[in-house]
């Protein structure tokens, strides 16, 4: 362990300010709200916060060096999802809490106990078994606790998971293994199409593979955002481990016209598209949620209705899908700007971590997880203001969820063990 910066003095200055948001929130519902917070769900909440700064003490022993802006603003996001599903969904809110105290339990595992994150690396073709398995398990046994119509859960001792959630952590550690086994490969022309230099067609299998496995789940499990975050995932490790467009621009044009395809024929699909096209004209069915979260969005204004003064319960499964349509409407658009802000950071920070990486196979397995971060709040965030359908994911550390903050609190226990291995990224001087 590493002693030229034994301090993390940044990381400790920004920690107090999730927990003073989750206080001042759960105050602030309270009293617009009396009852709603329940005394178990400020223990559970303060298990969680306490959890916070047990991390920054196991980082300041085992890994000083680690980048520490990451688990600030994850705790920032974490605090704004509790508040917020303290506020949507109260008889939520203490599972809510225990998943964050699992979550980060998770996430002090991998920082205490994975000597190495190159050992992952050895384990690319069980990663992919794995995922495979769940995908064959879904299709066979998934479940539909909510009628939707789509099978995505499975059950396991009398609780539900969304086997999508693991499937992508999954899908990363397999890629960021075979790219950097493949890169040089990848990188190389061995035949040309007219003038376009075509890559050695046997190393494409994956592709072909990941796009016939996303057009089965987006037709027999009609979930469109699995499939894009998943495919998305694939072609931007592919052009970041091989620096060739011809893979990004190829992947989306097998993924456009699988779509398009599924657009003529599958009427499920046909019916999304023309439900985010016109939500107006089926505002009263297929295009309730949609109308109500533009509005909701609408009427918060630059500074919103406050905590506990508009009306998000009006938008179906607000908790989770549309959980920044609540967020705009009662923390306005100064409150939604946050977010993206966050986000930003996140991503930027993930970056960062990936191009100062001690090996190819870390610096792919950074930059995957944070596209899986990054690109999953653009496709909910894009969703719910209309720039795409709905696709049905969560906001990452957000939106409620068992399984999506379980994953979540692993990829960030995995970037900050990737950072701590050499030297991390320095954090901004003040």
């Amino acid at each position: 362990m590493s002693t030229s910066h034994p301090s993390r003095w940044t990381e400790l200055f920004l920690l107090p300010l999730p927990i003073a948001f989750v206080a001042l929130g759960l105050t602030l519902i309270n009293l617009t709200l009396p009852g709603r917070v329940q005394q178990s769900h400020l223990l559970a909440a303060a298990l969680a916060l306490l959890l916070l700064l047990v991390s920054h003490l196991v980082l300041l022993w085992r890994h000083p060096r680690a980048d520490q802006l990451l688990l600030p603003l994850v705790a920032m996001l974490s605090s704004m999802g509790l508040v917020m599903v303290s506020r949507l969904a109260p008889e939520l809110a203490l599972r809510q809490a225990i998943w964050l105290t699992v979550g980060m339990l998770l996430m002090l595992a991998i920082i205490i106990f994975l000597p190495r994150v190159a050992i992952l690396q050895n384990y690319k073709y069980t990663s992919a078994a794995l995922g495979f398995a769940l995908v064959a398990a879904t299709f066979l046994f998934g479940d539909d606790p909510n009628g939707s119509g789509a099978r995505l859960w499975l059950t396991v001792g009398g609780r539900y998971f969304q086997p999508s959630e693991i499937l992508k952590l999954l899908l990363v550690v397999f890629l960021a293994g075979y790219l950097e086994d493949k890169r040089e490969l990848l990188s190389w022309s061995s035949s040309r199409l007219g003038g376009l230099k075509l890559p050695p067609l046997p190393y494409l299998g994956p592709l072909a593979v990941m796009w016939g496995v996303s057009m089965m789940m987006l037709v027999a499990q009609r979930d469109l955002g699995a499939t894009l975050l998943l495919f998305g995932i694939f072609l931007a490790m592919l052009y970041m481990a091989s620096g060739r467009f011809i893979y990004a621009w190829g992947g989306l044009a097998a993924f456009f016209a699988g779509t398009s395809l599924c657009y003529l024929l599958f009427a499920h699909f046909r019916n999304r598209v023309v439900v985010w096209m016109d939500p107006w004209s089926r505002a009263s069915n297929e295009g309730y949620q949609v109308v109500q979260a533009l509005v909701a969005l609408a009427s918060g204004g630059v500074l919103g209705a406050g905590l506990g003064n508009g009306y998000p319960g009006y938008i179906p499964a607000i908790q989770t899908d549309f959980i920044i349509a609540a967020i705009g409407e009662e923390m306005g658009l100064a409150g939604s700007l946050a977010v993206v802000a966050l986000f930003m950071v996140l991503v930027y920070r993930g970056f960062r971590i990936a191009l100062d990486a001690e090996d190819g196979f870390s610096s792919l397995l950074a930059a995957g997880l944070t596209t899986i971060l990054g690109l999953q709040a653009v496709v909910i965030l894009a969703g719910t203001l209309k720039l795409i359908p709905i696709t049905g994911i969560t906001l990452p550390f957000i939106s409620y969820g068992g399984s999506s903050i379980i994953t979540n609190f692993i990829i960030l226990g995995l970037l900050l063990r990737i950072s701590a291995q050499r030297g991390g990224t320095r954090a901004p001087q003040h």
